[in-house]
């Protein structure tokens, strides 16, 4: 049987932690700053964990990951 292939697009985008969750960066954060607050802008600077829902697609992206 043939190996998968990864996403390699989502390869790039999401890391998996120590635990097994999956992490990914917040949007919003790349323009039309200056109406955004400080606080918010500082907040999208943090990682997050990804929702329960999107894991299982994103699993069957990411097998090796």
């Amino acid at each position: 049987m043939p190996k998968i292939k990864t996403n390699r697009a989502a390869a790039k985008r999401f890391k998996r932690t120590g635990t097994g969750k999956l992490v990914r960066a917040k949007a919003f954060k790349s323009h039309i700053l200056t109406k955004k607050s400080r606080k918010r802008k500082r907040n999208l600077r943090q990682s997050t964990v990804v929702d329960s829902i999107s894991v299982k697609s994103l699993g069957r992206m990411l097998p090796y990951l």
